[in-house]
């Protein structure tokens, strides 16, 4: 019997996985160990962004090394369906106050269109209670995107 490999994704396809989705890993190299932790994120057809909250191990990981892994993936329950990514680049913080407010927009929408709890709001900064439009009016996020792509290792089911 021969091996059978995994199916790389073209382009197209593992950019429909991105846009399909919301959620992600980023896997930092820490200091002993990797350190991996989900992140929400919105796709422009151009470049991930994600928004954190100004504290937090990962604030120290980006400063201490900025080279990160950032895996989206999709899978059916019963693993019959699966697809991943994997990009590999850095993070750096977005400080243009312009495009920060375009990119906390695009995560306002993308709350709203996608129905989330409220609760999703305590994963940057902000109370379940209070009206999604602070998002845009408070500066408690930090905003962050991925760039310097090296390396895009994208998978399907056969």
């Amino acid at each position: 019997m021969s091996m059978i490999k995994i199916p790389p994704m073209n382009k197209e396809e593992y950019d429909e996985l991105i846009k399909q989705n919301f959620i992600g890993r980023i896997a930092f190299k820490g200091e002993n160990y990797p350190y991996i932790t989900p992140f929400m994120y919105i796709f422009d057809d151009g470049f991930l962004y994600f928004l954190s909250t100004r504290y937090g191990k990962k604030i120290g990981e980006i400063k201490r090394d900025p080279h990160v892994a950032v895996e989206i993936e999709k899978y059916s329950e019963d693993m019959s369906d699966y697809k991943f990514a994997n990009l590999q680049g850095r993070i750096i913080e977005v400080e243009d106050e312009k495009d920060k407010k375009k990119i906390k927009e695009m995560f306002v929408k993308m709350i709203k269109d996608r129905n989330l709890s409220n609760k999703v709001r305590a994963v940057i900064g902000h109370s379940p209670d209070e009206p999604i439009q602070l998002i845009l009016e408070e500066d408690r996020t930090m905003v962050w995107k991925l760039v310097g792509l090296k390396q895009i290792v994208a998978l399907k089911n056969p």
